[in-house]
This record gives C-alpha cells, structure tokens and sequence, in this order.
C-alpha cells in the first residue's frame, strides 16, 4: 500500500523486517522443538537461537539469483551463522521442513497481529459511536428513505445503529482472526513426511498458534478469505457511516459536516467550499478492499496439494486490506468525534414540510376512531399530496377538514403530529443496544 495510506503500525507489521523476523521465529521454534524430540542436538538449536539473523539487503540479492524467496532467506541466514563460527550449526536449520511450513506458519503471526491492531482501532470507534449517540439520543431529526423524508427519529440513533452493526464486524473479525490462528508443520504436501505431529504441536505451542487439524503443502484458504471478507464488512460499515454524513452535509441538508481544520481550504476556485473529503475517501478506499474480497475468494480453489496462484495474489491483499482498514478506522473516528452537528437545521428540516411527516399517524388514529383504512387512506393522501404540490400547510388543511372532525377533536389531531408519540421508544431501544438494565 501507498505511504499515504499507511499507518506506521500497520505499516511496520507489514514490513519487510517484521515478515523475515517471523520466519525466523518458525525456524526458531522448530529446531528448539526438534531438539526437545531429539531429532537434532540440542546445542545446534542453542547456537542458532544465539547467532541466527539475516539482512535484508542479503536475502534480496541471493532471492535475484536463486528466485526463491525462502531459499534466499534461509541462504541468508546461513551466511552469519557461518560468519558468528557456527557453520556447523547452520545445517540444522529450515531441518524437516518445507516452504510454506515457514511461510504459512509466519504469516498467521503477522496477521496475528494486524488483526489485534485492527480490533482495537474497531473498538475505539465504538467507543466513539456510543459517547455520541447518547449525546444526541433526544436531538430529534427527520428520517429519510428513498431520500424523502419520512418520520421522525433522532440523531443519537443512527450513531446506535452503527454502534450495533460494528459490534458484529467486531465479532466477524474476532472469529476470523480466530481461524487464521493456525500453524502448520505437516511438510510438502501435509503427510508429516519427515516431522512428526508432536513436533508440530510443540511448534506451534512456542509461537502461540494451534496446529491446524490437516494441511496440505499449505493451510485452506477459505481461513484467510474469511479474514478479508470480515474486513471487507467492516469497511462497507463505515462507508455507510461516511455515506450517511455526506448526504447531512449537502447545502440543502446541512444537518451535520465533518470537521473543517483552521486554514483548511476546500476548493482551488471557490472559497465557499467545505467539502466532505474524508467521508468520500472512506467511501472510495472502502471500495478497494471489498474488490480484495472477491481475490481472497478465488485463492480459496488450488491445484491438487497446492500451487502458487494464492501466493502473489495474498502478497498484495492481505497487506493492503489490513492497512487500508486500519487506516479508515482511524479515519472514521476522527469524523465522529469531531463532527459538527446542527440540531436547530435538523429541526427547520422536520417542519419544512408542514405536518406531511405525521401523515401515517394520522391514518392509524382515523382507523381507530372508526373510519375504514381505505376512506382513511383517501382523505388523508389528498391532503397529502396538495401541500405537498402547493407547499401548503397540511396540518392546517386537516384540522378544518370535517369529514376528519368528525371522528377526531383538534387534541386527538395534536396527538397524531406529536414528536414526543413518536419517540416515545428511544429510551428502550437504547436500552436493547446498549444492554442496559
């Protein structure tokens, strides 16, 4: 991923030092295990847990001439044990083992820890979602579908709504971070042709992973596929969240706007601009790692024991889908905690249409008086539809109606245009979001 959108965190996990360093700890961990079974001497395991170590520069010249990356590296390696007088040593390094008992073992490390990175960042947000949705759980606002205004809400809501659905990201990813927390030392193609399961569970206990329960050359994709598509989710979330404060925005709407820096400018030809970049960069890169979900998906189907068509593929996407979700993470927060919110805009909006909004209320009390729905309907679309043409004043319109007065007093039709009916719910589905008691 570019620098502009990486995190120095991110960025070191995703490094090439970090990917190297964690080969070196397969490696690391496999001779001392190897040695606790005695299949190799304990002091070569010693010698190599002291004097191990690469250079980077080294690997990549060896990996020009060789084109083998792990053959560079262990090369490499190799190179400064003989080097540190532990030639001897060295043969016992990368023994029993193929590739991708290094390679698969050692990503699952890094992606270990991209992913606890990753859920704090989730988990921050959310700590951001829900300070706001309290703060404005009573700002009443219009709510929209299809882009029309429909009836009312609060804005404290739609912080909640978020704060739901990142909670299930949070779970996906929890789980999928989960499943990836595997290592494999089963050998070329999974047979344990030269190390047995005892060594590879004690491998695996020193770096902290559970031996997956069968392999191949490689661990199942359908793991790490399932890792991108929970990245991919959380993404799309917050390109809702982006999406939404956006469309609050517009000069039309003008309810909410993300936060505008002192000095900041917003157009090269227009002063006047405040335009709303980072929801829109949220929404753009947002889009590049779910288009990463579709890669993951294809890696899933491979030849026989395996082939390489995963391994260029996850070069690009693992890394640039972690570093781009940790990226709009902290993004995301930074325009919830400093959004700019207009609750006396959010209520010149409500009114703008005159009473239209309370249109289906007033349906259901005519119906309970003891008007017919469809009579009901009738009368009150009507009336609808002319303000809505005219932009007169509906509540107006149906207070001097007497076919309405007759089934309904003037504080019966109060009632039908009251916020507070409305919203009388909002305290209990707080209570459900939020778990309280």
């Amino acid at each position: 991923m570019i620098p502009r959108y990486t995190r120095p965190e991110m960025g070191r996990i995703f490094s090439d030092q970090n990917r190297f360093q964690q080969w070196l700890a397969v490696e690391l961990a496999a001779s001392e295990a190897l040695a606790e079974t005695g299949e190799i001497p304990a002091e070569a395991a010693k010698a190599l847990r002291a004097h191990a170590s690469f250079e980077i520069g080294r690997i990549n010249a060896i990996e020009r001439e060789v084109k083998h990356d792990v053959i560079a590296f262990t090369t490499a390696v190799s190179e400064r044990m003989a080097a540190a007088g532990q030639a001897d040593a060295s043969r016992w390094l990368h023994y029993g083992l193929t590739s991708n008992d290094v390679v698969d073992t050692a990503q699952a490390l890094v992606l270990k820890e991209a992913s606890a990175l990753l859920l704090d960042g989730a988990g921050a947000l959310n700590v951001s979602l829900e300070k706001r949705a309290w703060e404005f759980k009573d700002t009443v606002q219009i709510g929209r579908t299809h882009g029309i205004h429909a009836e009312p809400v609060t804005f404290g809501l739609k912080f909640a709504f978020w704060f739901d659905e990142m909670r299930r990201n949070i779970a996906r990813l929890e789980a999928a971070a989960e499943d990836l927390r595997v290592g494999k030392i089963s050998g070329a193609v999974g047979t344990f042709g030269h190390i047995g399961p005892e060594a590879e569970e004690k491998i695996c206990a020193r770096l902290g992973l559970k031996p997956a329960a069968i392999s191949s050359q490689i661990i199942s994709r359908d793991r790490h596929a399932a890792w991108v598509a929970a990245l991919g989710l959380l993404t799309a979330t917050l390109e809702k969240i982006a999406l939404e404060i956006r469309h609050l925005q517009r000069t039309e709407v003008r309810e909410a706007e993300e936060p505008f820096s002192e000095g900041q400018k917003g157009s090269s030809a227009m002063p006047h601009k405040r335009n709303p970049i980072v929801s829109e960069q949220i929404c753009g890169l947002a889009r590049v790692v779910r288009g990463n979900v579709q890669a993951a998906l294809e890696d899933v189907a491979l030849w026989h024991e395996r082939d390489i068509s995963h391994s260029s593929v996850e070069r690009v996407i693992l890394a640039d889908s972690a570093i781009l979700t940790d990226y709009l993470l902290a993004k995301t927060r930074w325009l919830i905690d400093g959004m700019r919110v207009y609750p006396q805009r959010m209520r010149q909006n409500l009114e703008s249409t005159k009473g239209l909004i309370f249109s289906g209320q007033l349906l259901l009390d005519l119906a309970a008086a003891g008007m017919l729905r469809e009579d009901a309907y009738k009368i009150v679309q009507a009336h609808a539809m002319r303000a809505w043409e005219t932009g007169g004043d509906f509540r107006a319109a149906v207070e001097a109606d007497p076919e309405i007065l007759s089934f309904l007093k003037l504080e019966d039709i109060a009632q039908a245009f009251s916020t507070v009916r409305q919203l009388s719910h909002v305290d209990r589905i707080f209570a459900r979001v939020f778990q309280q008691t």
